[in-house]
């Protein structure tokens, strides 16, 4: 941590040495030279750019699962190289866009302002309180930009993987007041699963991660069955039900 509240930023870290975070700003600086000078870099926009906010966050969530820790700094320079990127796009838009400053002070006021614990005097017993004062002051945000018949659910990415979509809605709604009991999807296609969703959520799961995990030991569990199979010289390709269920034990 630096020696200024995150208000005012941080020019120093303890002991005289170079703040966290000082090499961020010669990210930006080779970007401006990639932006001008490169020409794959110079014709990028925010839209040809979208694909990769993607795909490096799911290389890095992968990496994430594994384990593979010492990968991890590789994949989360990535993602911060699409952030401080479309920024830079951004900001050639003049008085209409932003800058990767803009991006950070925004943030950071948001980070400020939903924990009053830790930067005002608001007293909490717990993450769960912290998770309602987080949700009270998302709804009071949006009553001062003018949005009082905003749903509860207003902000939920509906671009997202289905499980997680379920499990976001479910939650938000949950927390907002809605009763339990009343988490229903209704009948027709895609119910059960919903339902599923619903279980995991009450049993303190995170359907996105568990569905993760259980498709990870299914993969696992089909390689070793071909393994079994071609040590003893068949092409998996090539088994019946039985020859697969008897390599499946």
């Amino acid at each position: 941590m630096g020696t200024e509240s995150p208000e005012t930023g941080s020019e120093a870290a303890p002991g005289g040495g170079a703040a966290p975070g000082h090499r961020v700003q010669a990210l930006v600086a080779t970007m401006d030279e990639l932006r001008r000078r490169c020409p794959w870099d110079a014709e990028q926009t925010h839209e040809s750019l979208a694909k990769y906010l993607i795909e490096e966050a799911y290389e890095t969530l992968e990496t994430i699962e594994r384990g593979e820790y010492a990968t991890l700094r590789e994949e989360l320079g990535d993602v911060l190289l699409q952030v401080v990127f479309h920024a830079r796009i951004a900001e050639e838009r003049g008085e209409e866009g932003f800058t990767v400053d803009d991006v950070a002070d925004g943030i950071i006021d948001k980070l400020v302002r939903r924990h009053p614990h830790v930067f005002a005097d608001t007293r909490v017993d717990g993450a769960e309180e912290v998770r309602g004062n987080w949700e009270r002051i998302k709804a009071a945000e949006r009553a001062g930009k003018g949005e009082h018949d905003a749903s509860v659910l207003e902000g939920v990415p509906f671009a997202q993987p289905a499980a997680l979509l379920a499990y976001e809605l479910q939650k938000r709604a949950v927390r907002n007041g809605l009763p339990e009991d009343l988490v229903d999807a209704g009948e027709g296609p895609g119910a059960e699963l919903f339902a599923a969703v619903d279980a995991d959520r009450r049993a303190g799961g995170d359907p996105e991660m568990d569905l993760r995990t259980a498709a990870r030991r299914f993969d696992a569990r089909v390689r070793a069955a071909e393994a079994r199979a071609r040590a003893d010289g068949r092409d998996p390709r090539a088994l019946s039900a039985g020859e697969w269920r008897r390599y499946w034990d």
